[in-house]
Order: C-alpha cells, then structure tokens, then sequence
C-alpha cells in the first residue's frame, strides 16, 4: 500500500501524526487480493466497515451540532427541564438495530460461504461457472520456525516457498510439528490455525501470478518474526517447470531427515526435496515420526477394543464364550 502511505505521510508533514500512526501500518495485501477467497473476504471487510460507518458519521456530526445549538448562552436553545423525544428514541435505538441485523446476517452467511472446509464447488466465487479442475493437494507443516509443503501427488516437498498454478483449485491440509500456529497467506485466503495431533483444512483459488507473503499471525516462540514463506502464483507451464527443479534438487526427505529439519532454527533459506517419505504427513500428524513412538490412530483404535473382564489370565473360553466373573472376595468380620 505504497501510495496510500505516501499520502499519509503528506498528512503527517502537515501536523496529522495520530492519523497517520493508525493508518500506516496496514498492509495492502488484504486490500489487493489475488485469489478468490481473499477478494470476498476483502469485500466483507469493506461492506462492514460502510455499515459501521452509516452510524459512526452521524454520531459524530450530530455530537458537534448538538453540543452548538443546545448550548447554554447567548444563540443557544438549552431547555434545562427536557427529559424525552419519541422521535429521538426512535432514531437512537432503531437505526444501531438495524445496522446490527445486517452484520449480523452479512457474518452468518459469509461465515458459512467461506468455510474452509467446503470444497469450493459449493463455495460462491467468481468462476463458479468455470470448468471443474481437480484440486491440487497440498500438505502443509508449520514448524519451528519455518513451513514444510508437501506434494503427495508430486512426491515432493519444499520449505518456506509454496507455489501453486492460477486458476486451479487447491486443498489444503495443515497440521503442526509442535505447536500452534496460523496459516495465512493473506492474497490467497484467511487464516487458518495449525494445531499438533489435528488437521485443519483450506480450500483456496489464487488468480495472479506474482510473489506473495505469507507468515504465521500466531506467537509461537523466539523465531516467530522470521516465520515466513513465498506464496508463488504461477500458470501451468511454470508450476511443471518448478516441480522439475524440485526433483532436480539432491536432497530428500526421509523420517530421519525430517527430525533434523524439525529442529527450532531461525531465517531458514527456501529448500525442495526431491523425495519426500509417503507416509511422513500421516507420522507427523498423528505424532509418531521418532522410531519406536506409537501413533494416535493405533492408540484410538486400542482403546475402542471391548475389554472382557478377565478370569486368572484369560479373558474368555476357547469358542470365544466370555466366562463368568468369579465372586468379589468378603472381608472377614
């Protein structure tokens, strides 16, 4: 948002500091989306802040002029004994109503419109009549402190760059290595939490090719400022050229490199991966990558077996007859 900033630092030369100290530090990402999950948030966002305002403005005009013309003194028209205006209840009391119903419906429907979970199909876009394309799946990994994308489709894997083609829908699956986190890349879509043991998910578009931030909006330690990534929008011939110099590149990522690579480190450059390990985002999402740990969904799956109450050392008969109890033992008298 360079020009608007540029603008506002006139202001500031002008004597407008307070102005300008609020209005500076936003970010034009939000306000110039690239996809089509962030332009209707932006639309939102705007149309919030309209309905807002149609009560904010006139609160504050009618301040001034109420303060100047009931003011006591000379021109003014005080009335020390007034106590009640229908007209002035009305306006008081139906119009913020009124502005609350309509935030209220504008945040229940795009509440659900723009679920991150609802396959974007179903989702009211601008190429809801464009042909279907089937989704690329993307897995995502926040870290300490640095993102980990995962191919599967593609079998490979990059850190801090995430490139995905224009005009194609994508899924994305997020979970954590160890702790919460959010994923936002604000051109493409809102922020989506990444938590350890759960996945998230996140259906996006992205319609421009350029370079865009993404970060984490969550605190999550002493790297967190540096928790960065490139989002590349990119057409097809560019996305098939990217994925072969990924799996050009001489490294791969096993169990055991992924241990190293989830290690807390800090300004972690852009690396890709050849070969990424099949099963890594199902180990890591249900936290079993160290060798030797059992994973959630055999542990889930253990605890729902019925367990018979034993008798000595068996639990039930040969023809699979649960024996009887045998008698609680009396405390003597």
């Amino acid at each position: 948002m360079t020009q608007p900033c540029a603008f506002f630092r006139k202001l500031l030369r002008s004597g407008v500091p307070a102005l300008t100290l609020l209005l500076c530090g936003c970010s034009g990402a939000v306000f110039d989306p690239a996809g089509d999950i962030a332009r209707e948030q932006r639309d939102i966002i705007i149309i919030s802040t309209v309905l807002m305002l149609v009560i904010i403005v006139p609160v504050m005009v009618l301040i001034v002029v109420f303060a100047w013309r009931y003011r006591k003194g000379r021109g003014g028209t005080y009335d020390p004994n007034f106590d009640h205006s229908t007209v002035l209840e009305l306006a008081i009391w139906s119009a913020p109503l009124l502005i609350i119903i309509a935030l209220g419906a504008l945040t229940w429907s795009s509440t659900h419109l723009l679920d991150p979970f609802r396959p974007l199909s179903d989702a009211k876009t601008e190429a809801s009549n464009a042909p279907a394309a089937k989704p690329l799946l993307v897995q995502v990994v926040s870290l300490d402190w640095k993102w980990l994308f995962i191919y599967p489709e593609q079998g490979i894997a990059s850190v801090n760059e995430l490139a995905i083609p224009i005009d194609r829908p994508v899924r994305f699956e997020i979970t954590s290595s160890n702790m919460m986190n959010t994923f936002y890349a604000p051109t493409l879509a809102g922020m989506v939490y990444s938590m350890p043991g759960m996945q998230s998910e996140m259906q996006a578009i992205l319609r421009k090719t350029g370079d865009y931030d993404g970060f984490s909006g969550n605190y999550s330690g002493a790297g967190f400022s540096y928790m960065h990534f490139v989002l590349k929008g990119v057409d097809d011939a560019d996305f098939a050229k990217w994925i072969a110099d990924a799996k050009s590149s001489k490294q791969s990522l096993s169990m055991s490199d992924y241990l190293t690579l989830a290690k807390p480190s800090e300004r972690v450059p852009i690396e890709h991966y050849a070969r990424v390990d099949p099963d890594l985002y199902r180990r890591i999402l249900e936290r079993c990558v160290d060798a030797g740990s059992t994973c959630m969904s055999q542990t889930m799956a253990h605890d729902m077996k019925p367990h018979a109450k034993q008798t000595g050392s068996s639990m039930s008969d040969q023809n699979g007859t649960q024996a009887p109890p045998e008698d609680k033992p009396h405390g003597h008298d």
